[in-house]
């Protein structure tokens, strides 16, 4: 099986939903205003604690600052299209939601645990979860084409790069990791 691109429909679906999100929170008062951020869904666990479960999914839309947004969607543009074209629409975009979902609740967990709570957003949990897929095919044989090397050195200068800046919601992309390489793991063996 390859991961050859064909097509890049979903993926530019969500870079373009990205940049509207980010088009109004600026209008709206700036993406690194805090209370822009928490009226356009960003994830807050004493608000999540309060029913505000939604803010796990809407804060997969929002960045803090033009930097954010851009690493983020350069990061789904390379890793998008080569998924989409493998997996399908539905699967692809269960794989990303449902990774950005897991990173968003293992972030929760542990900021609940620990008691201390922090205003976090962004695809990034997402994108971790494209990363566990890509991983998962250069370690199972089969799907050639995707280069374990490559993939191990992305997701260690992201490890680095995770633990040297406090303001990165660490757990979120652990969570979208580990979501993505159990998503694919149960994409691959059921359908």
């Amino acid at each position: 099986m390859s991961l050859a691109v064909n097509y890049m429909s979903v993926t530019y679906i969500l870079i373009g939903i990205n940049l509207l999100v980010f088009a109004a929170e600026t209008l709206a008062g700036g993406s690194l205003n805090r209370e822009t951020a928490l009226k356009f869904g960003a994830m807050y666990p004493p608000y999540i604690k309060r029913g505000q479960w939604y803010r796990m999914f809407t804060s997969m839309f929002l960045h803090f600052g033009f930097l954010h947004l851009i690493c983020n969607m350069y990061s789904l543009y390379n890793l998008g299209p080569g998924l989409e074209h493998f997996l399908g629409l539905p699967l692809f975009l269960l794989l990303y939601v449902i990774s950005g979902l897991s990173g968003n609740m293992l972030s929760y967990l542990a900021e609940t645990r620990s008691g201390s709570y922090k205003l976090s957003a962004g695809a990034s949990g997402a994108i971790f979860g494209l990363l566990g897929a890509y991983l998962l095919f250069a370690i199972l044989p089969g799907y050639g084409g995707v280069s374990l090397y490559g993939i191990l050195r992305v997701l260690a200068v992201n490890a680095v790069y995770t633990m040297s800046n406090r303001s990165i919601n660490a757990m979120a992309h652990l969570g979208g990791l580990i979501g993505g390489i159990l998503t694919t793991l149960v994409i691959l063996f059921i359908f």
